[in-house]
């Protein structure tokens, strides 16, 4: 795109000086001049000019029609560290079966790593008809290069239709490279994936506005149709020991695996405390609770429980909780067997993050609170009172 200023229409009348955002138009002899180290090409100063002294073009941008026809199967980024294969990634294994299932289609998983062939099974077990297996010293380890061209170039010469991979930090860090490179588009941080039973597209939903509403996207134009999917947020299926597949193993030249980058060391995180993507129980606070010193009662009650404690983004943004506990669409996606929410409205960003609990227990003094109407069981009362004789009766109950 480009800009100009039409110097035989311009009166100096200073009104596109007004409207720009980045006070890239200044005045010069009475006439608008545009700095276009500061212009972004926004074009907020072209309908403010009352004279059309603002000339804003476009460039026709040549398309090259995709015979979207030829694109076939249902894929996974299969993310592994130190040989072990990641839980998201047979979440989306499930996932996958669905969806290929309306398609007509299979399921592919791609499996990139060094001497772990022997996993190449449990992933058909899980679900994959096909596994394409790349072994390689470069890749036994995550890097963004290699990693971003073997998959580039597997895409390119087997055309999926769909590619799904964790909203982990490898995942993010991967597939969008990855999209931009093959021009395909890609949606962040899904937590629901059908498919359009007429039109056949990927129908990815996720969160949007800060978590304000549910947006579903589809991305009818290009392919593969490339979406991440949150940890927790879709069931891991049960292996089938009977199910057949097949490995198709590629092998890339050392210069396809070259990475501008070394790897030093892998610090491994210490985990004092119950994981909180992990764990069975988690008891949960927000605002309701009214300070961090009030945060005491639910780690007694979750340690007699033996589980760990979340909070909302609220209780988080009021410095009460660190981040790390944090539930919601920009915390932990959990999806554990008990989830108490305590003094919690239930915003929807919030109930992103837990919604798949198999049980939530909500405890609010507000009986209107939005957490009421996705709880399994709703208790209506001061939590001060609640929580203490919870943790007493457990207490008991338990022998702790």
């Amino acid at each position: 795109m480009s800009i100009q200023i039409i110097l035989d229409k311009c009166v100096g009348c200073t009104l596109c000086v007004k409207v720009c955002p980045f006070g890239a138009i200044t005045m010069e002899n009475k006439l608008a001049v545009i700095d276009l180290h500061k212009c972004t090409l926004c074009g907020a100063c072209v309908p403010a000019c009352k004279f059309k002294a603002i000339l804003l073009e476009k460039a026709q941008e040549k398309t090259v029609k995709t015979d979207l026809s030829s694109y076939k199967g249902v894929w996974v980024f299969i993310e592994q560290k130190k040989g072990k294969i990641q839980s998201i990634s047979f979440e989306l294994l499930g996932k996958a079966r669905e969806l290929a299932a309306k398609l007509n289609t299979s399921v592919s998983a791609v499996f990139l790593g060094n001497q772990i062939e022997i996993e190449t099974q449990e992933l058909i077990f899980c679900g994959a008809d096909t596994v394409y297996l790349v072994e390689a010293p470069q890749l036994a380890n995550y890097q963004d290069e290699p990693y971003t061209s073997v998959l580039i170039k597997l895409i390119n010469k087997y055309k999926p239709e769909i590619v799904l991979c964790g909203a982990t930090s490898i995942g993010r860090s991967l597939i969008s490279r990855v999209a931009v490179k093959i021009n395909a588009g890609l949606t962040a941080d899904c937590t629901g994936l059908d498919i359009d039973p007429e039109k056949k597209l990927l129908l990815q939903t996720r969160p949007a506005f800060g978590g304000n509403i549910m947006a579903t996207i589809i991305t009818p134009n290009h392919r593969p149709q490339m979406a991440t999917v949150r940890h927790k947020v879709m069931p891991q299926p049960q292996p089938d020991k009977h199910r057949k597949g097949k490995v198709i193993k590629e092998s890339f030249h050392n210069d396809e695996l070259i990475s501008r980058t070394t790897l030093l060391d892998i610090v491994e995180e210490v985990e004092t405390l119950i994981n909180l993507s992990e764990a069975d129980i988690i008891v949960s606070g927000g605002r309701g609770m009214g300070g961090p010193e009030y945060f005491k009662i639910l780690h007694d009650f979750a340690e007699v429980l033996g589980g760990a404690v979340g909070s909302s983004r609220a209780a988080v943004d009021s410095g009460w909780m660190p981040y790390s506990h944090q539930v919601g669409q920009t915390g932990r996606t959990v999806s554990p067997k008990i989830y108490f929410a305590c003094g919690i409205s239930g915003q929807i960003q919030h109930l992103v993050g837990m919604q798949s609990s198999k049980i939530i227990v909500a405890i609010n003094k507000d009986p209107d609170a939005p957490i009421f109407k996705v709880a399994t069981y709703g208790i209506v009362g001061d939590l001060f009172e609640i929580i203490p004789a919870l943790t007493k009766k457990f207490k008991e109950a338990l022998n702790r």
